[in-house]
């Protein structure tokens, strides 16, 4: 039922807040253009809410 999703960092964590930088490293980004997938649940879909200015999401 649920599908992956394909989140790439697009923008750097420098100098934005400590909790943004913490659901950045939590969803398993470490450098910038870098891409992971993730199952497409409410949970990560907060996590990538709270950090959209940041992300790409496909």
């Amino acid at each position: 039922m649920s599908s992956d999703l394909q989140i790439t960092l697009v923008k750097s964590i420098i100098g934005t807040p400590k909790k943004h930088r913490d659901v950045v490293i939590g969803l398993g980004l470490k450098k910038l253009n870098q891409t992971v997938e993730r199952q497409d649940t409410p949970e990560i879909r907060g996590m990538i809410n709270k950090v959209a200015h940041l992300l790409n999401v496909a």
